[in-house]
């Protein structure tokens, strides 16, 4: 055997060592983190209360939002003290009058009206603030004025997530059941966004929460004057205000489906790409730990499939094969458990289909990482 064959051998089987070592680490990241939702069990409360609360809802010329999903809000069946703060952020279109009419029949409707806009404090960080202090109750609960509780009993399962030393609760934001490659595409995505950050919160990591479903206190959020650190950044007023706060010991996930919430997904590839982009923007102001591991996460991700190619081609295919099934396995195990826990369960059968397609979806969102984040947040 000539220098060439074997420097050609040589390369053959370091290509299959990549793959093999990527599809390890991706193994890893299922059975070691994501396991942890796949497989949660809340630990039973010694005695269960409910807390006074504040749900606190942002709007911007979202008149048609709010009639539809504000109702639902506004007749939770939570006997104990509750407001609804709907800040009307400058809205030129139906939202005051709107609120007013609201207002007359559902007494614990507190509409706050803003005139003026905070020019030096991109994004909705400044309403949202105003809305925080105007609370009367320790117990702020989030949510966006395109959502709407899944049951009646929101708020009563997103509070009950609190217990002594606990200050974050994060919850699930999920997306309208619709027909449509995009509906399937926009919940398979949320849904890994959130195996990922609630598995990091078991782990003792938090990173992220959505402010679609979120909740903390008013005495966290001024113990850390609000977003003031965070005010340069449109986004952020979720993901990474949760970042800069959560810990292992104050941050209680909730997963119960009437806890969730449900929103109107994106009609157009375009309006949905725009959306993501803007939240990707936010992710190179997390902590260094986090990312580096969801880094490591994503990047083996991406190349799991190109070295899996290259590898059938260039090694033994039944050993690649092995390899491949032990991660598919291992992954749609996980994955159907994790979707049973956040009532994602027709997007089972589905599920390898869209994790070829995260390739794509790193590649047109990659570049989101390196953008200055949009002033806008409406």
């Amino acid at each position: 055997m000539n220098l060439l064959e074997q420097l050609r051998l040589h390369w053959m089987q370091i290509v299959f060592y990549i793959f093999a070592g990527i599809t390890l680490i991706q193994v890893a990241y299922y059975l070691l983190l994501f396991r942890r939702l796949a497989f949660y069990k809340p630990s039973p409360k010694e005695q269960s209360q409910q807390h006074p609360i504040s749900v606190v809802v942002c709007a911007r010329d979202e008149a048609a939002n709010l009639a539809q999903n504000l109702p639902g809000i506004l007749v939770q069946t939570y006997p104990t003290t509750h407001e609804v703060i709907v800040v009307n952020d400058n809205s030129v279109d139906e939202t005051k009058y709107l609120l007013e009419e609201l207002k007359k029949t559902f007494k614990n409707l507190a509409p706050v009206n803003l005139s003026y806009e905070a020019k030096l404090i991109p994004g909705k960080k400044y309403p949202l603030s105003i809305g925080i202090k105007e609370a009367k109750h320790e117990l702020v609960l989030l949510t966006d004025a395109d959502c709407v509780p899944a049951s009646e009993f929101w708020m009563q399962k997103m509070q009950d997530g609190y217990r002594p030393g606990i200050e974050v609760v994060l919850g699930y934001g999920s997306y309208h059941k619709k027909p449509g490659l995009l509906n399937k595409i926009i919940r398979f995505e949320t849904f890994h966004t959130a195996l990922q950050y609630f598995s990091y919160a078991l782990a003792g990591s938090p990173y992220m929460g959505v402010g679609r479903n979120l909740s903390y206190t008013r005495g966290l959020f001024f113990k850390h004057k609000g977003f003031s650190s965070l005010n340069h950044v449109a986004s952020g007023d979720d993901d990474l205000f949760v970042n800069m706060v959560a810990t292992k010991d104050n941050t209680a996930i909730v997963l119960d489906p009437e806890s969730f919430t449900l929103s109107e997904p994106k009609k157009s590839w375009a309006a949905w790409i725009r959306q993501k982009t803007r939240h990707y923007s936010t992710g190179k102001f997390y902590r260094p730990k986090h990312k580096f591991f969801l880094g490591l996460y994503s990047f083996s991700h991406f190349l799991f499939y190109p070295l899996f190619i290259a590898s059938l081609f260039l090694y033994d295919w039944r050993i690649v094969t092995g390899v491949f099934l032990l991660r598919l396995l291992v992954q749609t195990w996980i994955m159907y458990k994790g979707m049973e826990k956040l009532d994602e369960k027709d997007l089972w059968p589905w599920a390898w289909l869209f994790d070829i397609w995260m390739f794509c979806h790193y590649l047109i969102f990659a570049p989101a990482l390196l953008k200055k984040p949009r002033k806008s947040w409406n």
